[in-house]
């Protein structure tokens, strides 16, 4: 009996990773998945900033806000209609001040939302501020030593498994971009963006940031 049980879990989990990876396009080597229903997440160096922007094309807004972050007091989050959409386009503009002040040690170690382990990190957790905007409840930003990276929620229709692929930038791996689907509770789905910041990287950003 403990067999079947054990089987038909597997199996679920299985179909419900098959579902995941139906969400995604083909992708060939150093190029990003194409997840349905998302364009991007898209990084750019902006000035002494990190954007990180999608659109979600199926959220629809009549006006946009901008948020600041919790204790990062020159980063912020703006949701805004697309302009070249119908979709919602949600902007995080991550100040290198910011993500280079020593606040790591004030960030409590946190899994994804809803206690799930973060994929493709060995203690399943990162100093992490977790917060909520319109539309986009339980959002996290973490702040590891080598790590930097955002969770935003989003209902992708699948259930049980998180899928990850490595993310490019210009060719160069950048780090990891999961597709997580809802947790046994039918919550807490969404996309989670983990970029690596090496010592080399971390050299040249904090050279920038103080040319600003």
């Amino acid at each position: 009996m403990n067999a079947f049980i054990n089987a038909r879990k597997y199996s679920l989990v299985f179909l419900s990773l098959l579902g995941l990876l139906s969400f995604t396009s083909c992708k060939s080597d150093n190029s990003n998945i194409e997840i349905e229903g998302i364009d991007g997440p898209n990084v750019q160096l902006l000035e002494d900033n990190i954007m990180i922007s999608m659109v979600v094309e199926n959220m629809t807004l009549q006006g946009g806000l901008r948020y600041n972050i919790p204790s990062y007091p020159t980063s912020y989050i703006e949701i805004s209609p697309d302009l070249q959409s119908d979709g919602t386009l949600l902007s995080v503009s991550i100040s290198l001040d910011d993500v280079f002040h020593d606040r790591v040690g004030d960030l409590d170690p946190q899994r994804l939302p809803g206690g799930r382990a973060l994929p493709g990190v060995s203690a399943g957790e990162l100093p992490a501020v977790a917060f909520s905007i319109e539309k986009f409840h339980n959002m996290s930003l973490y702040v590891g030593p080598e790590v930097f990276g955002i969770f935003v929620p989003a209902d992708l229709g699948v259930d049980g498994a998180i899928a990850t692929f490595s993310y490019y930038m210009g060719g160069d791996k950048a780090g990891n971009i999961s597709v997580v689907g809802n947790d046994q509770n039918g919550e807490n789905g969404g996309i989670l963006l983990l970029l690596n910041i090496d010592t080399k990287l971390k050299k040249r950003l904090m050279k920038r940031a103080k040319r600003y």
